[in-house]
């Protein structure tokens, strides 16, 4: 046995968050050969599980729930569930929680990202999140009921429910507050594309609107909500469901000495090393500096989560040395309204956008480039679009715009 590798031995890892970023971290490092101790804490009571189905199969009815496929206790992981942190004393390597405080000697933060509540709202009987198992149970009977449903905000998580409400025989109506749907991800052009969409699927998109006010009516057991408009009209729903956004899930860190950004994310370098001694983060609520766009980055997507593990569990088993710099290509996707959504890379307002393919059509596919370099890809319908794409922006390759525009031609054949 190595020096390093007895000194691990004697060593605790101590993950806060069981969601993928924290579940993987854990599988990462016995997969990476780390010896000593682990423990994952996570604050929902319910077995670790995958978030992605709950916005679709779990709330449809089609599956009970999304677990993970992983035996802890094979992988001599201590599971802890239903243990909220509440503060961290890096000084003393101990962090707090609602059953007591955890001591360590290396600390994964993997809280992820909490939805940003419709203020004014909190507390109304009928309106509803969609982050958690729970929370997807909740809204299942609405669902099942074919109850009127508002829904407040035109952005992935929005759009993807509104599919779901459509698929149960609810009457929709989504409401935001900007000119297009997915105002803050994508270009007026691109967005301006999608709202055929909600019609096609028969749901009523308002935008432009912003939400004034929720009030209750109806009774306990049968809530109808009211919401007021900025235009002065009054919708009634038997459900009201927030998809604003997402904040980082860092309020617990106040007061540690964990620098942390104006957008709450904890502020990680490129080896995901937290400012703080011996503290690590991953995934939704970390953000990283990239080399690729020149700018940091916070990611709230699930692939994210996923690869970002690898990273901590190599620096923390091998140490920095012998670990890349964590860099991917961002990714995401999303199922909405019968159309497969994919993006890759990152883009700004000063990157040229080139379309490939007619929008009108079922499938076409955006690309941004900087200097004939591309750095960002929409895909919709044309998944190899996007896996030919993802590679191009890893290798940072210039592209013929007028082959890379020509749908017939393989995106990667239109690289210089």
């Amino acid at each position: 046995m190595s020096v390093r590798t007895e000194q691990q031995s004697r060593q605790r890892i101590l993950v806060v968050g069981a969601g993928m970023a924290g579940v993987q971290t854990a599988v990462q490092l016995r997969e990476q050969g780390w010896p000593g101790r682990i423990a994952l804490v996570g604050e929902e009571p319910h077995r670790p599980y995958d978030r992605p189905p709950l916005s679709k199969a779990v709330l449809l009815g089609r599956a009970a729930g999304s677990a993970f496929d992983v035996d802890f206790r094979a992988l001599g992981v201590d599971l802890r569930l239903g243990t909220a942190a509440t503060g961290l004393r890096t000084g003393d390597r101990e962090a707090d929680t609602d059953a007591g405080p955890l001591p360590y000697d290396h600390l994964v933060l993997a809280t992820g990202a909490e939805p940003v509540p419709l203020p004014g709202a909190e507390g109304v009987p009928g309106v509803y999140l969609l982050r958690t198992l729970d929370d997807a149970e909740r809204l299942r009977p609405v669902l099942a009921g074919r109850r009127e449903v508002v829904v407040v905000g035109a952005g992935w998580i929005g759009a993807e429910f509104a599919t779901a409400a459509r698929e149960a025989g609810c009457r929709v109506t989504v409401v935001e507050a900007a000119g297009q749907p997915l105002a803050g991800a994508l270009p007026p052009s691109v967005a301006a594309r999608m709202r055929a969409w909600y019609e096609e699927a028969g749901a009523e998109l308002r935008t432009g609107c912003a939400v004034t006010g929720v009030a209750a009516a109806g009774t306990p057991d049968d809530p109808v909500c009211e919401v007021g408009l900025s235009d002065g009209s009054v919708l009634t729903a038997g459900a009201v469901v927030t998809g604003i956004g997402a904040r980082p899930a860092t309020g617990w860190l106040a007061g540690s000495g964990v620098a942390l950004g104006g957008d709450g994310s904890v502020l990680a370098d490129e080896y995901l090393r937290a400012s703080a001694p011996g503290v690590h983060a991953v995934g939704d609520c970390a953000s990283y500096p990239s080399a690729r766009y020149g700018r940091r980055l916070l990611v709230h997507h699930w692939d994210n989560a996923l690869q970002g593990p690898r990273t901590v569990a190599s620096g923390l088993v091998a140490g920095e040395a012998e670990t890349p710099a964590y860099d991917p290509v961002p990714y995401f996707w999303s199922e909405q309204f019968g159309r497969f959504v994919q993006y890759a890379g990152h883009h700004t307002g000063d990157d040229e956008m080139l379309w490939r393919g007619d929008p009108a059509d079922a499938a076409w596919s955006v690309c941004w480039l900087r200097d004939g370099v591309l750095r960002a890809l929409l895909a919709v319908g044309r998944p190899r679009d996007l896996t030919q794409g993802r590679k191009l922006i890893e290798r940072a390759a210039a592209l013929d715009p007028l082959r890379a525009a020509d749908p017939s031609v393989p995106l990667k054949s239109a690289a210089r």
